[in-house]
């Protein structure tokens, strides 16, 4: 595991005390696991994703990833419906691993709020609450 100083946390997303983050689009929020939550799972060997057109409330299970070491739940960090999943990863999970901001994303929704409720983290607050 790498120390928190060598992880990645872009300013321009948001977080959820799951490890969960989100960022904001033109009409959709896109959603995956942060860097931090990549960096503890250790390799991810499988990903499962809810199906376009599934709808969830903010905090609620819309799917799992699997490690060598564990499976982890995933957490909705917005209330709203999937309008598209990243279906790479079934056949490549470790794109979580390589790119969890980017080629690595999980989930696209169309949030019920117009903007991100306030309970999603700014990095800075993310990251102390990381800290302790």
């Amino acid at each position: 595991m790498k120390d928190i100083s060598e992880l990645k946390f872009p300013d321009n997303i948001r977080y959820t005390k799951d490890h969960e983050w989100a960022l904001a689009q033109a009409n959709s929020i896109r959603a995956g696991i942060s860097d931090y939550a990549q960096d503890q799972l250790g390799d991810v060997v499988y990903v499962e994703l809810p199906k376009t057109g599934d709808s969830f409330q903010a905090g609620e299970v819309f799917g799992t990833v699997e490690s060598v070491k564990a499976v982890s739940e995933l957490f909705m960090p917005v209330s709203g419906k999937i309008t598209g999943v990243n279906t790479s990863l079934t056949d490549n999970p470790d794109m979580v691993n390589a790119d969890p901001y980017g080629s690595g994303w999980m989930i696209d929704i169309q949030p019920d709020a117009a903007q991100l409720p306030e309970t999603l983290m700014t990095q800075e607050a993310y990251l102390n609450m990381l800290k302790g």
